[in-house]
């Protein structure tokens, strides 16, 4: 499986970040990417680090001519594309990545962790997902797609590695949104976690992240692939545009799996508190 992330800068039309995305999707296709990830919300700024805005202009439906356009392109180029957006459905907004393969819709995700922090007032704008997490069996093989914070929840990566996911796609839209004196401590905690989801589930991790600055933000990028080992195989720069392609061999996965045994000797049986009431978790307000 060849992949590709590309890690680009958006722009205040929204029309324009579609056509620069294509470009970038048909230089991905010319260098034989067959899975391309985009980041997320690629079509708009990121509007959620004020506080209130009139984003809801730029909220597309499933149906949308944009989508319809990068339907119509997987089919053209026949590759495999994850599209990152925001969604209009009904009367809620979600933070959306749907899956084309090869011009047919084979997935769609809705984001289910929501943060609401300095520069990052998701809640003002997303409605959380209720539908759960699902493996996306490709022609190429079973990929799951997290977004952005789902990035810090280790159950999430490991409910899509039990429905079989052998390769997780994390598109991202993360910068200084942290004080200057932990910048570099926030960078790297953000890279190990997801490192260590790639270790305990034995999967293939790859983070695509966008770059520039968008008023109060600056996107730091480090876009990158992950093996089941943890072991970087390729990281972007924090200031430019990059397409990242790498080639990622499944069978490495499956040889993990049975040598390290960390699926089969779960005992879930034990982790009832994972998922016991509200009322018998220490959380912040209650310690």
């Amino acid at each position: 499986m060849k992949i590709a992330l590309i890690q680009m800068r958006m722009q205040e039309d929204p029309t324009k970040n579609l056509r620069h995305a294509e470009e970038l999707i048909k230089k991905a296709a010319a260098q034989h990417a067959e899975i391309i990830c985009l980041p997320e919300l690629f079509h708009t700024l990121y509007f959620p680090q004020e506080k209130s805005s009139d984003a809801k202009k730029y909220a597309v439906p499933l149906e949308s001519e944009m989508l319809e356009e990068l339907r119509t392109l997987t089919g053209q180029l026949k590759i495999i594309l994850i599209v990152p957006f925001y969604e209009q459905k009904g009367t809620q907004q979600f933070n959306t990545a749907v899956v084309f393969d090869t011009g047919l819709r084979i997935g769609v995700y809705r984001k289910m962790h929501i943060p609401y922090d300095p520069l990052f007032y998701e809640k003002n704008y997303f409605t959380a997902s209720e539908e759960g997490f699902i493996a996306i069996k490709t022609r190429l093989g079973t990929i799951g797609v997290l977004i952005c914070f789902d990035q810090w929840y280790p159950e999430a990566a490991r409910i899509l590695a039990l429905q079989g996911a052998e390769v997780i796609f994390y598109p991202t839209a993360i910068g200084w949104g942290l004080e200057e004196d932990i910048i570099d401590q926030a960078q790297d905690a953000w890279e190990i976690v997801q490192r260590g989801h790639a270790i305990a589930n034995n999967v293939f991790v790859c983070t695509v992240n966008r770059v520039g600055k968008e008023k109060e933000m600056l996107f730091w990028g480090r876009s990158f692939v992950s093996d089941p080992f943890g072991r970087i195989l390729q990281r972007a720069g924090t200031r430019q545009e990059e397409i990242i392609i790498q080639d990622l061999d499944l069978k490495e996965i499956h040889r993990l799996r049975k040598s390290w045994g960390f699926l089969q000797n779960r005992r879930p049986s034990q982790y009832h508190q994972l998922t016991s009431t509200k009322e018998n978790h220490k959380t912040d307000d209650t310690l």
